[in-house]
């Protein structure tokens, strides 16, 4: 076998990328602190045509060197926007018929494996603070909390795995 090279790749350039049908998901980031997670979970979403994310509270914004260490340019591609406040964004979305799910380890969660997506519907997947997780006002305000499945000793994932694990599934069945 032979590794591929970058230009047999066939990857969409910017334009076509604005241009091509998303998933129809969006992503929440609830007070994220590491710029490295951030970039991170733009380079996912670039990669499985999210439509968009939402930097909330204390997440850092581009540009920003830090965050295009991990981001690689994807901050262009993925449009976002920045809130002050999550629960607005919340809001927001529910009064457009996004169905709003958390990802967090909480009471009737669905696991993840469990968890079957509408294709007729249009979601939003919070993902919350490195140590608090998302904010209980948000995981109340859910449609519905979706948990990762996890058999070790550590109590949670990164949040840019976390993110690449929910997004990739969400893109399986959505996509």
């Amino acid at each position: 076998m032979r590794k591929l090279k970058n230009s047999e790749l066939n990857r969409k350039n910017l334009e076509e990328f604005k241009q091509s049908d998303k998933t129809p998901l969006i992503v929440i980031l609830d007070n994220i602190r590491s710029l490295n997670n951030i970039g991170s979970v733009f380079r996912t979403s670039d990669a499985f045509l999210v439509e968009k994310i939402y930097l909330c509270g204390i997440t850092a914004t581009p540009p920003n060197k830090e965050i295009h260490k991990t981001a690689l340019g994807s901050t262009d591609s993925v449009d976002w926007e920045y809130s002050e406040n999550t629960f607005d964004v919340v809001n927001k979305l529910k009064a457009e018929s996004v169905e709003i799910i958390s990802i967090e380890q909480a009471e009737n969660a669905v696991m993840l494996d469990n968890f079957i997506a509408d294709k007729n519907k249009k979601y939003a997947i919070i993902f919350g603070n490195e140590v608090k997780g998302v904010e209980q006002q948000i995981v109340s305000a859910s449609d519905k909390v979706i948990e990762i499945p996890q058999y070790g000793t550590k109590h949670s994932l990164n949040i840019s795995v976390s993110a690449g694990v929910v997004i990739w599934e969400m893109f399986k069945q959505l996509g």
